[in-house]
């Protein structure tokens, strides 16, 4: 069971991720918009990070360099939740430090899959 930190702007996007994730043991804490989430990993230290990509202000691919380039945050893994399924975003996105990168709709059994490697489960 881990402690995830859930980045999306999205009202129906963090229901249906957060429902999937507590159904399966996961405790979940939110953040509506990248500044916040950056905030709320720093005070927080969840055990992993999953982040939207297009939200107004601070986006995923920008909120996710400044977790994994800062020393208090760096060692939360990320995992890019994002509807933008181009292969460029994919790389970009790892570039940014993130540790996998799934594409919405999001399948159950991807997810907790990729939540399970990041963790080193």
């Amino acid at each position: 069971m881990a402690r995830i930190l859930i980045v999306d702007d999205s009202p129906t996007e963090m229901h249906v991720l957060k429902s999937m994730l507590e159904k399966n043991g996961h405790e979940i804490i939110t953040a509506s918009s990248g500044e916040e989430g950056v905030e709320t990993a720093k005070a927080e230290k969840p055990d992993l990070v999953l982040m939207d990509v297009v939200m107004p202000g601070l986006n995923g691919f920008q909120a996710t360099r400044q977790l994994t380039k800062n020393a208090d945050t760096a060692d939360i893994p990320v995992i890019i939740c994002t509807t933008k399924d181009q292969e460029t975003d994919r790389v970009w996105g790892m570039r940014q430090g993130a540790k996998d990168y799934i594409t919405k709709p999001v399948q159950e059994a991807d997810l907790l899959g990729k939540i399970q490697a990041a963790l080193g489960a």
